[in-house]
């Protein structure tokens, strides 16, 4: 378990430089001031409009970076410092969620995907390490001379839940890239943004994007490590 925990707490050290960087990043971008005066409401309801989506509502949320599109009741959420505010930053996160409002509209295969499985996320991730802490326990007490493995029913299960979110990280990936790509795709084509302000949101979403990434490899990081102990003691 030392092991575990020498993992857990570099990808928790990792993490935390990259969110905090990101909000850095943030924090100097929303000094870029829009030329154009459009606040983060604006600018997204201008990109749906410009893509013929006619059936999906801005609203504001609470909250810091809590910004995503839902697509059962097609709304863009905006968090308080996206909604009102007219600079670089606010730009880049209310087009970048239109850009899953786009991938809804026209629909993008990976955010299908990524849609079919949230259910069953749900549950692997409610579930998964209590599971493969339970099959650890049960594999530690079942050992003996016949089988030093142990009994790793258990823990097999626990880590195909844990396998699920694994997975699940991974097929987020594409989406949150694509949905980036639209956003400056279209932040430039419209002629929303000038240069300055265009290079400030694409280095925004670049640092949002890594967020993700950090979260999908802690997840492979963490998966391998289990599978190890489920697989590394066995004798053919």
């Amino acid at each position: 378990m030392t092991g575990y925990y020498l993992i857990l707490g570099a990808l928790m050290l990792v993490s935390w430089l990259v969110s905090a960087r990101l909000k850095s990043k943030f924090q100097h971008y929303s000094k870029v001031h829009l030329r154009n005066g459009m606040s983060g409401k604006e600018i997204a309801e201008k990109m749906l409009r410009d893509n013929g989506i006619h059936d999906v509502q801005v609203i504001s949320v609470p909250g810091q970076l809590t910004d995503h599109y839902n697509p059962v009741n097609k709304t863009v959420n905006l968090s308080e410092g996206v909604y009102m505010q007219r600079n670089a930053a606010a730009a880049a996160v209310a087009a970048h969620e239109c850009g899953h409002a786009v991938q809804h509209a026209v629909g993008y295969s990976m955010l299908q995907l990524r849609s079919k499985l949230v259910p069953l996320v749900n549950i692997s991730s409610t579930l998964s390490q209590f599971v493969i802490f339970a099959g650890i326990s049960v594999m530690i007490a079942s050992r003996s001379i016949q089988n030093p493995q142990g009994n790793t029913t258990v823990l097999a299960i626990g880590v195909l839940l844990f396998a699920v979110t694994t997975l699940f990280a991974f097929i987020t990936l594409p989406v949150e890239y694509d949905a980036s790509k639209r956003a400056l795709a279209w932040l430039e084509n419209s002629g929303t943004l000038g240069r300055e302000e265009h290079a400030a949101a694409e280095d925004s979403l670049k640092w949002a994007a890594r967020t993700y990434v950090v979260a999908a490899l802690g997840s492979l990081a963490q998966l391998l490590y289990w599978a190890s102990m489920l697989f590394g003691g066995r004798r053919d």
